[in-house]
């Protein structure tokens, strides 16, 4: 029974059945912190003049996978949505959003079968549209549009420019003349009042598919950045036409993709980045090679969405260029074969002359995954797959699907069966929903405090699965660890239902959860060489919304953090206070001893820069921190940056796009070797200090 509905009852009516129904729920446990030492009034914090561990460049990776919006309409520039027209490329899940957003498709799908998106222009005109199978320019249908004399005719959709930036658009489209007049415009207008904003006309009269463009330009001030537009292509009079394959492009597009998303992703400083997840197990790489335009449009089946494979292997080698990134594909190793997988690296290498990374697979062990192996069957299939890619590049690092780190190592031993150079890496995955305790009731603090925990509860286990390595004498030294998927998530939390439950990937909270794993990360270079946060585009990175680029806050702690790539990691010891959890997040619900000040330090190849890179997960604490220098002397003037918030459900977004972002912070002056702070709560700073 709800709460809701508890509230009707008359409790005089019902008196030993709310009584029975407040016991039961008073006997349920919460989750408890407690303290497991105290905090002191200034945590002091020794810094060692020297290490052994260097920072591998790829432990600064992401990822990008065609989930969300995150290639179309993400890292690519194409602003129309279904511009092949085609039908079925939603689940209902997808569906349902999307008449959520926009109420009048559902009476326009169900009137004229207008593909979604689009709707007519003219809803006064009727119903003067026929679909077309199996004769279309691309893919499968086509959409003949019957012209009505002394009215215009035409399909709709509903768009937003990034008028912030580009006032021009370039338009192109297939079209095939059936009869009448010939003239086709292509038109932006105001959905308010109808004013056409702007317009282009072609003349379309050939009877055989043919390429049409034409070029849209707005007056500045004319659309405010966040306004919604309507795109059109409308015939009038007697005029028939087929049209297929509409597209709406900025003028300032670097090829498909959009540049505020590469400018972004490339002040990231990302230094691998993965072409994998879900969709790789039935990805077939030849759908997304050859001109744009004749790409197959199909449903991506993993997320219920239209894959358009206008970013394939070639845009995606591109993009790697423009950012300065190491390529990481992940290889089909569910519906795909070792043959198809050679024949793709191949590709790769007469287009790409760089390093390249080979992932086999994508959490195989899932059931989720198409054409998914079994544990009894994986070794040998990772080891088909191995021969083929080593059978074109015989010096490609590759990464085997392994589980964990948190895993009962079932999975991991087969894989370690394989021959040694079979692989170099063994993948582990680590996404984690922080939002869902295993004891409730939980306050938001509880929460909070519990989900903070768990980037830094998971170290050990790097080291339990390297144990099960090293008890293979053979692959000792040889097998690391890839975490080509890392992110902490909210069950049931997007960024469309927003709530104040939870520190995730859109708010400060997640900056503090992105900063506390990446410190795990730095101290476990030894075993992990290699991580992918989730994602360049969504998740914790960059988005874009109504034609709108922004950053989540912990794309900026990433971007901060990638500052000390290459440099050695220098012990540290802290006497900072800590806490312990109980019915936390699973499976790391009972952790000890977490350090509310949690500091990874770190000396340049040069050894000219320290750097400090502070955590401070206390939920109410702005904590003084001294940190001792020891024989590391300053020889200028730190700085710092540092990420924080009012609270922990601060976030940016398309209408405040930097309104969490790091800060510059003046430091005092060392002294004697002392560098003093007050680290604010629920932060991250990142500290640079010249020394000699």
């Amino acid at each position: 029974m709800s709460l809701r509905r508890l509230a009707r009852f008359n409790i005089y009516r019902f008196p030993l059945l709310v009584l029975a129904i407040f016991l039961v729920a008073a006997s349920v446990a919460p989750g408890q912190i407690t303290v497991a030492k105290p905090m002191p009034p200034v945590v002091t914090v020794r810094v060692s003049d020297h290490g052994t561990e260097r920072i591998p460049a790829t432990v600064f990776g992401t990822f990008l996978e065609p989930i969300g919006d995150s290639i179309n309409h993400g890292i690519v520039a194409e602003i129309l949505t279904n511009g092949s027209l085609e039908a079925g490329l939603w689940n209902h899940t997808n569906l349902e959003k999307m008449f959520r957003d926009q109420p009048e498709l559902i009476e326009s799908s169900n009137a004229t079968g207008i593909p979604l998106p689009w709707q007519p222009l003219n809803s006064a005109a009727g119903n003067r549209y026929e679909l077309h199978a199996g004769d279309a320019a691309n893919s499968w249908q086509s959409l003949e549009i019957m012209g009505t004399p002394g009215q215009q005719v035409g399909i709709m959709q509903r768009v937003y420019l990034p008028v912030q930036r580009e006032l021009t658009y370039h338009v192109s489209f297939y079209a095939k003349h059936v009869g009448g007049a010939s003239q086709v415009k292509v038109l932006l207008r105001d959905p308010e009042n109808g004013k056409t904003l702007a317009e282009g006309s072609v003349d379309a009269g050939a009877d055989k598919w043919t390429k049409y463009t034409a070029t849209l330009q707005l007056q500045p001030g004319e659309v405010r950045r966040l306004q919604p537009v309507d795109f059109a292509v409308a015939v009038a009079g007697t005029e028939r036409v087929d049209v297929d394959e509409l597209s709406l492009m900025p003028a300032d597009a670097i090829g498909v993709l959009d540049p505020d998303a590469v400018a972004m992703a490339k002040a990231m400083h990302a230094t691998e980045l993965r072409f994998g997840g879900n969709f790789s197990s039935y990805y077939h790489w030849r759908d997304g090679i050859g001109p744009i335009d004749k790409r197959i449009t199909m449903k991506n089946i993993a997320w219920g969405i239209p894959e358009y494979n206008q970013f394939g292997t070639d845009e995606f080698l591109e993009l790697c260029k423009l950012i300065g990134a190491t390529p990481q594909f992940d290889l089909n190793m569910g519906s795909g074969t070792p043959q198809e997988a050679a024949d793709w690296v191949r590709y790769i290498g007469e287009h790409d002359h760089g390093p390249v990374i080979y992932e086999l697979g994508n959490e195989l062990w899932g059931k989720w995954q198409v054409g998914y192996p079994t544990v009894d069957e994986i070794a040998a299939k990772t080891l088909a797959f191995s021969k083929a890619v080593r059978a074109i590049d015989p010096n490609a690092p590759i990464i085997a699907t392994g589980l964990g780190p948190i895993t009962n190592g079932r999975w991991n031993a087969a894989q370690l069966t394989d021959p040694p150079g079979t692989f170099n890496y063994l993948s582990l995955h680590f996404i984690r929903n922080v939002n869902h305790p295993v004891m409730t009731p939980a306050t938001p603090a509880f929460v909070a405090a519990a989900a903070y925990a768990v980037p830094y509860a998971v170290g050990p286990y790097f080291d339990k699965v390297q144990e099960q390595v090293d008890s293979h004498p053979a692959l000792r030294g040889k097998v690391h660890f890839a975490v080509t998927e890392w992110l902490f998530n909210s069950r049931g939390y997007g960024e469309r239902n927003f709530t104040n439950e939870s520190p995730s990937w859109m708010n400060e909270g997640g900056a503090v959860l992105a900063a506390g794993f990446l410190n795990t990360i730095l101290r476990h270079t030894e075993q992990v060489k290699i991580t992918d946060m989730t994602g360049l585009m969504e998740f914790a990175g960059i988005w874009e919304r109504r034609g709108q680029v922004y950053a989540v806050p912990a794309y900026y702690v990433f971007k901060m953090y990638t500052a000390v790539k290459g440099d050695t990691v220098l012990p540290v010891a802290s006497d900072s206070g800590s806490y312990n959890v109980a019915g936390g997040v699973s499976p790391l619900n009972d952790v000890q001893n977490i350090p509310y000040i949690d500091v990874v330090a770190t000396r340049s190849a040069d050894g000219r820069t320290l750097t400090l890179l502070c955590v401070n997960r206390s939920l109410d604490q702005d904590v003084p921190t001294r940190f001792d220098l020891g024989q590391l002397h300053p020889s200028g003037p730190s700085h710092a940056e540092q990420i924080k918030a009012a609270n922990r459900y601060e976030r940016n977004d398309e209408v405040e796009p930097e309104h969490v972002v790091p800060q510059p912070v003046t430091l005092p002056a060392p002294s004697a070797g002392l560098l003093t702070m007050t680290l604010p709560h629920e932060s991250v700073t990142v500290i640079r200090v010249p020394v000699h």
